[in-house]
Formats: structure tokens, C-alpha cells, sequence
């Protein structure tokens, strides 16, 4: 198989594992882009374009709802759109260049972590809002805020979105599915506008490439949302957290000893 091909294959499933898990997906492409060496410009456009398929496998689970005329999700999600469309639109080339290395994005990985944990000691009244079709305008502004956080590297958007639509009172289920639908417009706008940007860095060539990406991010994808939709009816996400801390804490020791080559 084309290296390319190959490369393509491995980010487009490790997308798709971690898009919807609370665990980052932006970091962990990140960091094996940089094992891989697939890690200049052209990847990093890649690795967000891509995303788009992962996307597909939330329209394609929740088919029946989102080509629903629903007037208050779509007002929710365009709510909860628009602050990390700003934010990002404002501070994304600044992020880029400091934040999208391997030390940054595993104390991301770790403070996250530490997070989550805090949030699931806490002892939790009664959701306010039990299901999606619950939530008000205001609710899903400020899982859009929340949102934002996933700028940062190692974050992770689904993390962010569903710990803070908790902390603001939804129910687990509530929070896991809205970071779902959101996913959409975010996804589809960061890919889009990305590839629209640095669309001098490809040709037909490249076609191929975003093919087997796309592929594996969508059926890798489809596979976790089922798995987590069943998940979060019974468990909470302290493994995820457990799991966050330990990787950071490897990359953080790997760096230091310079048993990996991290991208500088």
C-alpha cells in the first residue's frame, strides 16, 4: 500500500475511535501524526478535513431526527455553533502555532483528565434537563462556550461539551447526544473552511487520500457512537479521565528523556 494510503488509514481510524469519546481527538492525531512523521501542514489540514466523516456517522445514527423539521434543535445547534466559530476564527492561528505540539497537548491530556474526575466526585442532583428536546436556547449557549475550550489541543470537544452541558445541568444522556448533533455544523465548518484555506497545498492526486481517511473515520466513528450510546446509560467517564492522565504523563516522559522525537 502508498505510504500516503497507509498514513491515511491509521489517522482516519484514530479519528474516528476518538472524535466522540472524551479523550481528544485533535491530540491524539497530533501526537501520531508526529510518531508517523505525517505531521507538516498538508497533515494537519488532513486530520481536520476528515473529521467530516466521523460527522457522517452521527447524521447516518441519528438519521431519523435530523431530517426532521425540528425548529428548536436546529436553533440550539446554530446557538451553540456560533461562539467556538468566533473564537476559533479569532485565535485559531495563534493555537496552531504555540498549541499543536506534544508537550501542550499532553498537559491538555492531564488537566482534562483531573477534571473530569472532579466532576464525577461531585455528587449530582437531578438533571434539570433530561433530554435534548428539553434544553432552551440558553442551555445549548452555554455548551456552545464550553465548546470553545476545545480549541485548545488536547481538550477534546466531546469531553468539553459533555462535562459542561453536566455541570449546567443536563442529564448525561442529554449532554452525550447534544455534543453528537453538535459535532455537525462544527465539524463540517472547521473541515470546510480549513480545506478552503490551503486548498493550493493539493490536487486530484490527493483524492485517494481523503477517500480511505474519510472511510475509516466514518465506520471507526459509527462503531463508538453505538458502543458510548449504550455506555453512558450505565457508567460514568472516569476510565476516560484515568486514561487521559496516564498517556499525558508517557508523552510528558518521553519528551523529557527523549525516548520519542516528538515535532518540536
Amino acid at each position: 500500500m502508498d505510504t500516503n494510503l497507509l498514513y491515511a488509514l491509521i489517522l482516519g481510524i484514530v479519528e474516528g475511535v476518538t472524535e466522540f469519546l472524551p479523550i481528544s481527538s485533535t491530540g491524539h492525531l497530533i501526537l501520531v501524526g508526529d510518531l508517523l512523521g505525517a505531521n507538516d501542514e498538508r497533515w494537519s489540514v488532513f486530520n481536520i478535513v476528515i473529521q467530516t466523516g466521523a460527522m457522517l456517522a452521527i447524521v447516518w445514527e441519528y438519521r431519523a431526527r435530523f431530517f426532521r423539521i425540528d425548529i428548536a434543535l436546529y436553533r440550539n445547534l446554530l446557538v451553540a455553533f456560533i461562539p467556538a466559530a468566533v473564537f476559533g476564527l479569532l485565535f485559531s492561528k495563534i493555537i496552531k502555532g504555540y498549541l499543536f505540539h506534544a508537550v501542550p497537548v499532553a498537559l491538555a491530556f492531564i488537566a482534562g483528565g483531573i477534571i473530569i474526575l472532579l466532576v464525577e466526585r461531585k455528587p449530582r442532583a437531578r438533571s434539570r434537563v433530561e433530554s435534548v428536546s428539553e434544553m432552551t436556547w440558553l442551555d445549548a449557549l452555554k455548551v456552545g462556550f464550553a465548546q470553545c475550550l476545545a480549541l485548545i489541543p488536547g481538550t477534546s470537544r466531546s469531553g468539553a461539551t459533555i462535562i459542561g452541558g453536566m455541570l449546567f445541568g443536563l442529564s448525561r444522556k442529554a449532554a452525550t447526544e447534544f455534543s453528537f448533533f453538535l459535532a455537525v455544523p462544527t465539524l463540517v465548518a472547521a473541515g470546510g473552511y480549513d480545506l478552503l484555506k490551503h486548498r493550493a497545498l493539493f490536487s486530484a492526486n490527493d483524492l485517494p487520500m481523503f477517500g480511505v481517511g474519510s472511510v475509516a473515520a466514518f465506520v471507526s466513528a459509527f462503531v463508538v457512537v453505538r458502543w458510548l450510546i449504550r455506555y453512558v446509560a450505565t457508567h460514568d467517564f472516569k476510565p476516560f479521565a484515568w486514561y487521559r492522565i496516564v498517556f499525558g504523563l508517557i508523552v510528558l516522559l518521553t519528551a523529557h528523556f527523549g525516548w520519542v522525537d516528538w515535532k518540536n
